[in-house]
């Protein structure tokens, strides 16, 4: 069996929270909080959740923009985890990130040759002649007309330039991407376009991709597999298939009841999600979700092992009382051992 590309163990990322003349710190932001996970070669794993749920801050830990507060990533069978900038150079080229709003992650003054060839200027790779011709290339893959090379970001609309942001993504030939968002801050027509394209790059080039989004009909198109995220933690994790024709969590379900239809004439129950989303500065002691529904069984999470069980092959849901059927915790109960 192939080994992970990817493996996260309990990984956190915690922001200080500082108050008073001296600004001590007073608490912690908990953005992801003990998430474990892993991709294949060659997959795609969708992440959603919420708006302020962990997902960006978790790929930008990925790619080491951000340094983890505890926990481990593997990258290819090495520990990146608190690896110096000189030495984490090398493994840049195999891990890039294609951002939520190609406005912001372009620089306006350079053009879009200098923007796609700084990659290869920052790594020494290739004579200046050489680093013309890949970035016509890679233009001309991302279905960008050559003459695109000598103008500006800006003169762009939303769903070129995250083109250009893909383009400058594989300049390096990397094998995983962590797509932000990438198709959030482009219009409805555009968006499939992008996702088409992402797919199509996959298959030629073999790509591994961690595709983070809010809205689960989007993941469904390009995922293998699909990891739900709930206030910094995984809270279901399964195939694409099972997630969309079985969700078990509470959290899940609800998600998936938002999803608009395409057949005006049928009748979907939404489930309505009461309460707050808890703050990350300071969580719940015992299930967040059943927290936020004022679940009659909250009281019994206090302090219990909520963490991802096999509730059937490959797919794993929290052991949450507050959050699966009476059933599935039956499940999950006697696997685990909890009287």
């Amino acid at each position: 069996m192939t080994p992970p590309l990817l493996i996260c163990e309990d990984l956190r990322v915690h922001f200080p929270v500082r108050a008073g003349v001296l600004l001590r710190q007073t608490g912690a932001v908990r953005a992801v909080d003990g998430v474990s996970l892993d991709i294949a070669p060659g997959e795609t794993l969708g992440l959603v959740g919420e708006s302020g749920c962990g997902k960006s801050t978790l790929g930008k830990a990925i790619v080491r923009l951000l340094t983890p507060t505890s926990g481990t990533i593997l990258f290819n069978g090495s520990d990146i985890t608190r690896a110096s900038q000189r030495s984490l150079r090398p493994q840049r080229r195999d891990i890039q990130m294609i951002f939520q709003d190609p406005a912001e992650s372009l620089d306006p003054r350079m053009s879009v040759r200098a923007i796609i060839e700084e990659p290869y200027i920052i790594h020494g790779i290739g004579t200046r002649g050489q680093r013309v011709q890949w970035v016509n290339e890679l233009l001309d893959r991302v279905g960008l007309p050559a003459s695109s090379a000598e103008r500006y970001s800006f003169e762009f609309s939303g769903g070129q330039r995250q083109r250009i942001g893909i383009a400058r993504a594989l300049a390096l030939k990397p094998k995983l991407i962590i797509c932000d968002e990438p198709v959030s801050a482009l219009d409805v027509s555009v968006q499939s376009q992008i996702l088409n394209l992402l797919v199509e790059l996959q298959q030629d080039f073999g790509l591994s991709y961690l595709f983070i989004a809010h809205d689960l009909s989007v993941v469904k198109h390009v995922s293998d597999r699909v990891a739900v995220m709930y206030l910094g933690k995984i809270v279901e994790l399964a195939s694409a298939d099972a997630i969309y024709q079985n969700p078990r969590h509470a959290y899940t379900q609800a998600l998936l009841s938002a999803i608009p239809s395409h057949d005006p004439k049928e009748r979907r129950e939404k489930i309505l999600l009461e309460g707050d989303v808890p703050s990350p500065i300071d969580p719940p002691a015992g299930s967040a979700f059943g927290h936020r529904m004022n679940h009659p069984r909250y009281a019994e999470t206090i302090g219990m092992d909520l963490s991802l069980r096999e509730i059937s092959p490959q797919h794993w849901v929290a052991a949450d009382p507050c959050c699966v059927s009476a059933g599935d915790w039956e499940k999950l109960r006697s696997a685990a051992g909890i009287a």
